[in-house]
């Protein structure tokens, strides 16, 4: 029996189960009151704080809480005005300055300005906050070199000093940590290793000396005087936390309390829509430096710029936004109370739909497309996002590329799409998505058992013979569990490996995705923006969102090379060079692309399906009297 009718024959026992939960769930929290509307949001959110999260269900919330210049048209996803009402470009492209609205506020009434989106993309700059997505503002000017501390003698420096006392409220202290010192980079110099006692072994030597290889005094003129700093307890030299570029050597300037200038490394078309990503919107400096960090996001603390205010959380249950009075456009915003439940069960989310009990689920289980399709609130569409499998090519046997191309060709990707997710999913040979104008994806191998079983034997592992049991990790999800089992089947039949799966919730997912914890773990990733750029510059060497070890020194140097490309011709021509690379040493085996899978009361108006799968809960409104009709039968 496959997995597909195994799935399908049980529905109606899930089905039963699920409706429990979801009766139990209704129980549990019916003291809360009912919302004007309610959605099922996935999963519980790892942060709301837009600097420090990279996930599409904290991205939804996020989005209805914050906001930066820009916001996305939910039918074009176009940039279209948020707080700038509109912008000037350059005469050579690398030059944006924003005009922003006057009359935005902050939910607790203050003013918003200029200054609050210097200060917060400092912030976002700021290793100290260890933003994922810290590499989408690399186009502005000196932005890399802030973010990752690069600095040369000569460099105009910023010494963060180790001074300041803990935060009052016990909370972790976020940037600035300590005093901030500025002036001119003489020298970087090593200190002198510290002297040992001749009777050590050399393994004992070799341990001491080893940190003080990584150490580094920096030499600084401050107003005509050099002063040492070092990052540790170095004899002769200040004890400093971060010397960093000068962030005024940054491309960001205050020109006026409303007028924002972002000067850029190289033109590029699609920074207005990069400035509707929701880590770059605003968070308030006085709320983030009086509560610190996690507590400043709490809904005692919290203070946002949004259409909605955060009325409460609870873990595991729901968030509930309410409508923000202060919101610069407030007369838009339709409905007054939204809660966004946080259900890991897509069989429970999808019983509590039928019940009444939510008026939007994201996603329709696999094992019910097939029921659910032809429905008239049934939403899907095609989207630029790519399931896939990270591998960690830092462990053995997946450092061997040979081992790597093996496990990709013994996949049946177009069985998992028909057989297991059956709505539409089509099989994926490139990490980019089609729909991309102007661009012709790279291909990894296709699926080819005779490739794969040659490719293993060449690794020095026939029939599988000698290789290490290999862990696939993934997070809670019916679906993810089934495509593990397929895989696993796959490997174990065409190639003799022994897989061992292993699930874990998401927060923890995460930590391990983030920390290499890992053999090889299911991904999904979606556009930012709608450009190849925006999936391709996740693999740079070292890059924040890479998670899997790899690097390729020619592969940066294309990345590197089409952010500065005008011709869009010879841009795109660059992007494909650098995902051949990618699809050749496959760090990541690309399984399929993504179709929407929504379920959408038809009352809830503002909904439009786009290539991004992206809904701000900003354009939704209610039919209350089509409501009352729709509940009435």
């Amino acid at each position: 029996m496959s997995i597909s009718s195994e799935t399908r024959n049980a529905f109606p026992y899930l089905a039963i189960a699920a409706c429990l939960a979801a009766l139990a769930y209704a129980l549990s929290f019916g003291s809360l009151g009912t919302a004007d509307f309610t959605f099922v949001n996935e999963t519980e959110l790892q942060s709301i704080d837009p600097a420090l999260v990279t996930g599409q269900p904290e991205g939804r919330v996020i989005n209805a809480l914050f906001e930066g210049l820009y916001r996305e048209d939910p039918k074009t996803l176009e940039a279209i005005s948020a707080i700038a009402k509109r912008h000037d470009l350059s005469d050579d492209q690398k030059t944006y300055t924003f005009h922003l609205r006057s009359g935005c506020r902050w939910s607790n009434g203050e003013p918003i300005t200029a200054h609050d989106f210097h200060w917060s993309w400092r912030r976002f700059l700021h290793p100290e906050t260890a933003a994922q997505y810290a590499y989408q503002l690399y186009y502005v000017k000196n932005a890399k070199q802030y973010n990752t501390a690069l600095v040369e003698p000569g460099d105009r420096v910023e010494v963060e000093l180790d001074d300041r006392p803990p935060h009052p409220s016990g909370q972790r202290q976020l940037f600035p940590r300590g005093t901030v010192r500025r002036g001119k980079l003489i020298a970087i110099k090593k200190p002198p290793v510290p002297q040992l006692a001749d009777d050590i072994s050399d393994d004992e030597r070799a341990k001491a000396e080893a940190p003080w290889r990584k150490r580094w005094v920096y030499h600084v003129d401050l107003d005509g005087r050099e002063h040492r700093f070092a990052k540790g307890d170095i004899q002769g030299a200040t004890k400093c936390l971060h010397v960093l570029l000068d962030f005024s050597e940054v491309g960001v300037r205050v020109l006026d309390d409303h007028t924002l200038r972002a000067e850029l490394e190289n033109p590029t078309p699609y920074f207005p829509q990069l400035m509707a990503f929701y880590p770059l919107h605003l968070v308030n400096r006085a709320c983030v430096e009086q509560y610190g960090a996690p507590a400043w996001t709490k809904a005692a603390n919290i203070v946002t710029n949004g259409p909605y205010q955060l009325e409460f959380r609870r873990i595991r249950d729901r968030i509930r936004l309410v409508k923000n009075p202060h919101y610069w456009n407030a007369d838009r915003v339709q409905i007054d109370t939204i809660d966004a439940l946080a259900i890991n069960s897509r069989l429970t989310a999808l019983n509590m739909y039928l019940n009444g009990q939510v008026d939007w689920i994201t996603v329709v289980p696999d094992s019910v497309v097939p029921i659910f399709k032809d429905r008239q609130d049934y939403s899907s569409e095609p989207y630029l996002t790519t399931y896939f499998y990270r591998i960690n090519v830092t462990r053995d046997p997946c450092q061997d590329k040979l081992v790597r191309q093996a496990l990709n060709a013994a996949i049946d990707k177009r069985e998992i799409c028909e057989a297991i997710m059956r709505a539409g999913q089509v099989p994926a040979r490139s990490f980019v998505p089609p729909g991309m104008i102007g661009y012709e994806s790279a291909l990894c191998g296709q699926y080819d058992v005779d490739e794969a079983r040659l490719l293993l034997t060449q690794a020095g592992f026939p029939g599988g013979r000698g290789l290490p049991t290999i862990e696939i990790l993934f997070n809670t999800d019916e679906s993810h569990r089934t495509i593990a089992e397929k895989i696993q089947n796959d490997w174990k039949k065409h190639l003799g490996i022994d897989v061992e799966l292993k699930n874990q919730e998401w927060g923890v997912f995460i930590d391990a995705q983030r920390n290499l914890d890992y053999g090889i773990c299911r991904a999904g990733w979606g556009a930012d923006y709608a450009d190849p750029n925006t999936f391709l510059d996740l693999f740079v060497t070292g890059g924040e969102n890479n998670e899997t070890g790899w690097g390729n020194r020619r592969y940066d140097e294309l990345i590197q090379l089409a952010q500065s490309q005008i011709d869009p011709k010879e841009r795109m021509r660059t992007l494909r060079e650098a995902e051949r690379i990618l699809m050749d040493e496959q760090p990541i085996i690309p399984i399929y692309f993504y179709v929407s899978r929504n379920l959408v009361r038809p009352y809830v108006k503002g909904f439009f399906a786009n290539s991004r799968d992206t809904h701000p809960l900003l354009n939704l409104s209610i039919d209350e009297d089509e409501k009352t009709i729709f509940f009435g039968k």
